[in-house]
């Protein structure tokens, strides 16, 4: 049996700037809970800034999740209480469920339908809001990324409500094997095939064809 999942919290960022080694640029990241109900469209979060769009954002990217089981975990790692937002989700959740989530895993929150497409990578801009520049290779070595996903169904989302795990058919890749390849050094094309015959998200897509494309 599935746990019983909730949604914990709602966050919205607005753009800001941070230092990101010598240069300043600006970011979305910074994302605050918000108390009243928000609107979710194809694109993510209404009023939710999206600032780096060739890598944050759109139908396949829209909406970033994190669970409240891996900030415990972090809290322990990092000797503090981490609070909602922290790490940019626009969703703190309290559990993925039981399995290791799955590209196609879907999650039904009150009218919202949402599909797993891709973990998140860790990258500088994230390092610079933790205030360690080691902070992406930590992320990476913790192997929690957290859950890129699509809106499939549109609707109202607020704090508290109750989530619904569908799960992905289990021939479907684990989001960590996905992690895993595009960090790793090596990258197999017949994994890349078998991303491939995922719902995978399509920057991930774009990048795997042409892996495979050169592979001959």
């Amino acid at each position: 049996m599935q746990p019983s999942l909730k949604l914990l919290s709602v966050n919205i960022g607005k753009r800001s700037r941070i230092v990101v080694g010598q240069e300043a640029v600006d970011t979305g990241i910074f994302k605050e809970p918000v108390g009243a109900p928000v609107q979710v469209s194809a694109l993510g979060l209404e009023s939710d800034a999206v600032v780096n769009k060739k890598y944050h954002g759109g139908p396949d990217q829209a909406l970033y999740l994190y669970s409240e089981a891996d900030y415990r975990w972090w809290a322990g790692q990092l000797g503090r209480e981490l609070a909602p937002g922290l790490y940019g989700e626009n969703l703190t959740v309290s559990d993925f469920g039981t399995a290791a989530p799955r590209i196609g895993d879907r999650y039904r929150i009150g009218e919202v339908l949402l599909e797993v497409t891709a973990p998140r990578i860790p990258c500088s801009v994230f390092a610079a809001k933790m205030g360690d520049p080691a902070f992406a290779k930590t992320f990476a070595k913790a192997r929690r990324p957290g859950l890129y996903v699509r809106v499939l169904e549109t609707g109202m989302l607020r704090a508290g409500m109750a989530m619904e795990l569908i799960p992905a058919a289990p021939e479907n890749p684990e989001v960590l094997e996905l992690f895993d390849f595009w960090l790793g050094k090596e990258r197999d094309p017949e994994m890349a095939k078998r991303f491939l015959a995922s719902p995978v998200a399509e920057r991930d897509r774009s990048n795997l064809e042409e892996l495979v494309r050169k592979s001959g």
